[in-house]
């Protein structure tokens, strides 16, 4: 097994740990893909050198990292799970809660990233992702006036144009704020049954607006149209909602 240099006051790792670090890696790597299966005990045993609770103690801890489902009494041996940014969405939560953060504090955040996404995309955006925001607007979101059906079909036009900026970071923190996002939406919008159709049209246009923008690769005009959308979304979510405490939406 390899060794880690250690120095005084840093704890050396566990061969469990070392194990962990070198099933994780090959995730990385693309070496295990999502879905495949580890290798079988003995196999994996011979192969580290190291005995069955040692190996089954690595396996807890890609486990409590989500990086593999081990279904108790399967046969088959854990699974590998490659992880998303909603991994972290949860314990964001927490740290939001235990900071007393507000909803208005999710949503100016949510409002610094999204514009800077949005002209990413229409700089370096990859052949075919408008059009997948394009099918989101045409399809989806018409077909949803249902105020929580609303709220989700317009969380997916959002989360999915930060994914397809190409940048992994905004991804991973958009991500982290999506599910806080969309519970409050749902919440300030759900007050009535339906969407009124001239506040649909209205958001609908402003989408449209956008995808043109991205089409024409106008990085900088796809920015600030985003942002002032953003800003127009903000102040009409936080209507009445402006001091709802993160953990209000997400008990």
């Amino acid at each position: 097994m390899p060794s880690v240099p250690t120095r005084q006051g840093v704890r050396p790792l566990k061969t469990a740990e070392l194990v962990a670090r070198t099933l994780r890696q090959l995730i990385v790597d693309g070496k295990l893909k999502d879905g495949d299966f580890l290798p079988n005990e003995p196999e994996l045993m011979s192969h580290f050198g190291v005995s069955r609770p040692t190996l089954r103690e690595a396996v807890r801890v890609m486990e409590s990292e989500r990086l593999v489902e081990v279904r108790r009494g399967s046969r088959t041996g854990p699974r590998v799970r490659v992880p998303g940014p909603e991994i972290v969405a949860r314990p964001a939560g927490l740290l939001l809660e235990l900071s007393g953060a507000t909803i208005a504090d999710v949503l100016v955040a949510r409002a610094a990233i999204e514009p800077a996404a949005a002209g990413l995309l229409a700089q370096n955006g990859q052949a075919g992702a408008v059009d997948e925001l394009e099918l989101i607007l045409t399809r989806d979101i018409p077909a949803s006036l249902e105020a929580p059906r609303f709220a989700a079909s317009t969380a997916l036009f959002h989360r999915r144009l930060v994914e397809l900026s190409g940048n992994a970071t905004l991804s991973m923190i958009a991500g982290m704020l999506h599910e806080i996002t969309e519970r409050h939406t749902t919440v300030a919008i759900s007050r009535k049954r339906s969407v009124p159709r001239s506040d649909a049209d209205k958001a609908m246009r402003s989408y449209g607006y956008l995808i043109k923008l991205l089409r024409a690769g106008d990085g900088a005009a796809a920015e600030a149209h985003w942002r002032n959308h953003m800003e127009v979304s903000r102040k009409i979510l936080l209507r009445g909602l402006a001091n709802i405490k993160v953990r209000d939406v997400m008990d």
